[in-house]
């Protein structure tokens, strides 16, 4: 069993949640308010390095490394993917494309400020969020693990 006391422990967990909801939160809304996919993922890894930080590696890391990596790519891909779509469709590398509008129950869905308004916007932070959350675990793990190879405590 690694990581700190109990009492570091719920604590954690405690804010982990908040943290990992707000970050969430950002990336989800970064369109239409301050923040976005970079934001969004900071704030989420750092949610999960102060888990990996109170429980230890064994019981913090809810997300194995080599799936880490695998989603990453995902991210990455499915922005490129994004970007794609802009050029194949308008003829400009990554513009914004709106999502398609529904019959009438759904048009307050698409209402300037809501969370669909933003079109593949929300596609392309979603994407960005991901990748830098996997990126900076993948980073603070590879980091963890040099210093304690090297002998430095």
């Amino acid at each position: 069993m690694g990581g700190m006391s109990q009492l570091v422990k719920d604590v954690a967990r405690l804010f982990a949640g908040f943290i990992l909801t707000f970050g969430m939160y950002v990336m989800l809304h970064g369109h239409t308010r301050p923040g976005g996919g970079f934001a969004g993922g900071v704030i989420v890894a750092g949610g999960f390095v102060l888990l990996i930080l109170s429980y230890g590696k064994v019981e913090g890391l809810f997300v194995p490394e080599q799936i880490a990596a695998r989603w990453q790519a995902l991210a990455v891909l499915g922005l490129v993917l994004v970007a794609l779509l802009g050029l194949a469709n308008k003829g400009s590398f990554f513009r914004n494309q709106p999502f398609p509008t529904l019959p009438p129950p759904f048009p307050a869905e698409w209402a300037p400020g809501s969370l669909l308004s933003g079109g593949t916007a929300l596609l392309s932070d979603l994407a960005i969020g991901t990748a830098v959350w996997m990126g900076l675990i993948a980073m603070f793990l590879a980091l963890a693990t040099f210093r304690r190879t090297s002998g430095e405590e």
